[in-house]
């Protein structure tokens, strides 16, 4: 029997062009690999799961390349290549900040720094989490940092990159990953899948790179961890059903119910959410995010914002038509501010309900509103018409009073 090898290692890419999402990042690093332009020291900043360790790997292996490509990637077929490949590398080094972080550990790397590599170009150092190092490790490593030798690169990678020295941070061409586009987690999910023989729907696919929040590391634990449940087939319910995700469909119910009006079917409605073992703030963001979905359907030029799919994407075009933008923003504006107020409540249902209760009632308030500035329009008028009387009157009663002379 097979060890089983968990999607995030198997399909780790190994060329700069397989990287997901960095397009960026990785065109800077193979032009500079072309031109002879590196740096001696990189780092590599960015929320967790983007690709930072993986960039650095293929850095190492490619600029150790004794045929590079063209293209400025890797042959993979040299010895440094097979032996990076193997994990039998003696010239690149991968060390966790959080474990070696002293500054012995450092000092003893400093001094193995001295020594140039058995074979190949040149020694890699890849610190991981190295905003772990500590402040003395950090001094100590800042000599060699800056001047190392010319046989040795540098590549640092921390997701808080706030907690690096500045005097590092001088030292370092810094690149700042960003989270991976919903479409772009998408489209490798669909890869995978198909490599692995797994029929997934699409929209099952986007409830999961939703989920992960741009990272592709933790949409590929929840897609093996799905496999692992539900076989080779996943659907968009068996999906939202062992992720805990609440269903689209109760946020569109809930818009419609508050379009009409419909205060006992939406208080309804969110007891049967409650009942599923939704909590209220779990549902309050929803909702938001939903109504955030129908104001930017309601101009062509945004409809790109929304990172779903065309099947749901369609259903929010449709329903925004119904909304005007005022009563969207009334809507973005009291789940703001239900949301504020949640995690103080007593009451944390009765909170959602009154929330639900005033979306509903956006049109009786809206008529109220009317009548309100009606009634106050008619009252300044009929006082500016007393006004203007009594000032007549006043006029008048003047020249009664004044004496007439005869000459």
């Amino acid at each position: 029997m097979e060890n089983f090898v968990v999607s995030a290692r198997k399909y780790r890419p190994s060329t700069f062009e397989s990287v997901v999402g960095q397009q960026s990042i990785t065109n800077t690093l193979k032009n500079a690999i072309k031109n002879n332009l590196l740096a001696q020291a990189f780092l590599f900043c960015g929320p967790r799961g983007v690709g930072k360790t993986t960039c650095a790997r293929i850095l190492a292996k490619t600029i150790n390349c004794l045929n590079p490509l063209p293209n400025a990637e890797a042959c993979n077929e040299c010895e440094s290549c097979k032996s990076f490949n193997n994990g039998t590398s003696f010239n690149i080094y991968e060390l966790d900040a959080a474990s070696n972080n002293s500054v012995d550990e450092m000092r003893n790397l400093v001094d193995q720094v001295r020594i140039p590599p058995f074979s190949g170009k040149y020694k890699v150092y890849i610190f991981d989490e190295v905003h772990m190092l500590s402040q003395s490790a950090f001094n100590a490593f800042l000599k060699t940092l800056e001047e190392p030798p010319p046989y040795v690169k540098y590549i640092l990678a921390t997701t808080e990159k706030h907690k690096i020295l500045p005097t590092i941070l001088s030292r370092c061409q810094v690149f700042d990953f960003r989270r991976i586009r919903i479409e772009d987690i998408v489209n490798h999910l669909a890869y995978v899948a198909s490599q692995e023989n797994i029929e997934a729907d699409i929209d099952a696919l986007h409830i999961i790179a939703n989920k992960a929040d741009g990272a592709l590391r933790d949409a590929l634990s929840i897609f093996d961890q799905l496999v692992s449940f539900e076989g080779n087939k996943l659907t968009y319910q068996t999906v939202i059903d062992n992720l805990n995700v609440l269903d689209y469909d109760y946020y569109f119910k809930i818009a419609d119910y508050s379009l009409n009006g419909d205060i006992a079917n939406s208080l309804t409605l969110f007891n049967q959410i409650i009942e599923k073992g939704f909590d209220g703030q779990h549902f309050i963001t929803g909702l938001s995010n939903h109504y955030r979905s129908l104001l930017v359907c309601q101009d062509k030029a945004t409809v790109a914002l929304l990172e779903i799919g065309d099947n749901l994407k369609e259903k929010y075009i449709i329903q925004s038509k119904q909304y005007n933008s005022d009563q969207l923003l009334y809507s973005l504006e009291i789940c703001s501010n239900t949301d504020l107020n949640y995690r103080n409540s007593n009451n944390k249902q009765l909170l959602v309900e009154i929330m639900l209760v005033q979306l509903c009632s956006y049109n009786k308030k809206k008529n109220y509103n009317i009548a309100e500035n009606e009634e106050k329009q008619s009252t300044e008028k009929k006082n500016q018409v007393e006004i203007a009387v009594e000032k007549e009157n006043s006029i008048k009663q003047k020249s009664k009073e004044e004496p007439i002379y005869i000459n």
